[in-house]
């Protein structure tokens, strides 16, 4: 113990203590209650037993009677969809954006920091705002689409289970683009401009620059940016809770909302422990293919 404190106080230490503390944080604030869920899952869990960590062990049953229940594939396929739809329309639109600010014309800068309005937001006045929006009866959506011909009448987005998930994924969409179109412009900017003139003097179009170099040379940048979006949108929250609360009838219910509405509304613990754990798994995915992706930052 005299050796480690000689060793801290002469520095030779101290980055050991730098890096403890926040680990020593990390674990009590987060790694603790992930070990504490993840026990749970393994537990039968109700109102009385909840302040105990001693509870009797059921194995897999929680998991098993969970994919037993009629509900639970058609909530992973909305997850599915949603964070499919979310993340390809996160990627698209802040790409075409990226490359749009890409060009530098006057007011580039500062209108490029409006977009990311949308992202310093919270979700809860995200969802708001988009309730407002997608109203059937005074919505803008609807407004707009009637205005311009594509439909005639009003469509209820939040209440018709047809549109409900596509209204939390068009909400989705608004909220996370920003954040695509910061990264992908910092990866855009990394390329060097050399490669472009070299291919523009070899007769290259424009298309065939952005396939065989734009593409290519922005790789890392683009899997690093799906892992993220795959990441927060497992978590993605407070846009359901605003907008259809996964209803009507489970039409936009997701994994995120269900074990949130399994464990405090209808104190179902265990299995709203269940859900997270699984959902843990994916992103443990999502997050082996970010770092994968950044490991030649680092190297760097």
């Amino acid at each position: 113990m005299k050796r480690i404190l000689m060793s801290v106080k002469d520095g030779r230490g101290f980055d050991i203590v730098l890096v403890a503390f926040p680990l020593g944080f990390l674990f009590l604030m987060a790694g603790l209650p992930l070990i504490y869920n993840v026990v749970m899952s393994f537990q039968e869990v109700d109102m009385f037993s909840l302040g105990t960590f001693s509870r009797p062990f059921v194995g897999f049953k929680n998991y098993t009677d969970l994919f037993a229940q009629p509900e639970t594939l058609g909530i992973f396929y909305n997850t599915l969809i949603f964070v499919t739809g979310s993340i390809a329309g996160q990627f698209l639109i802040g790409f075409g954006l990226a490359l749009f600010f890409w060009v530098n014309f006057p007011g580039a800068s500062w209108l490029r920091g409006l977009f990311l309005v949308s992202w310093v937001m919270p979700g809860l006045v995200v969802g708001a705002i988009w309730n407002w929006i997608l109203s059937g009866d005074f919505g803008v959506l609807n407004f707009i689409l009637r205005e311009s011909g594509i439909i005639s009448g009003n469509i209820f987005w939040r209440s018709d289970p047809h549109y409900s998930l596509f209204a939390v994924i068009i909400a989705n969409i608004w909220l996370g683009t920003s954040f695509n179109m910061i990264l992908l412009s910092v990866g855009l900017s990394a390329i060097p401009g050399d490669l472009y003139e070299a291919a523009e003097l070899d007769g290259a179009n424009a298309w065939q620059r952005f396939w065989t170099i734009t593409l290519p040379m922005m790789r890392s940048t683009i899997g690093a940016i799906i892992a993220l979006g795959l990441i927060f949108t497992l978590q993605q929250f407070d846009l359901f809770a605003a907008i259809t609360s996964g209803g009507p009838n489970n039409s936009s219910n997701v994994t995120q909302y269900w074990a949130w509405d399994l464990s405090f509304r209808q104190y179902d613990f265990a299995k709203g422990a269940t859900i997270s754990v699984i959902m843990i798994v994916f992103v443990m995915i999502a997050s082996i293919v970010y770092v994968r992706s950044t490991r030649h930052e680092v190297r760097g």
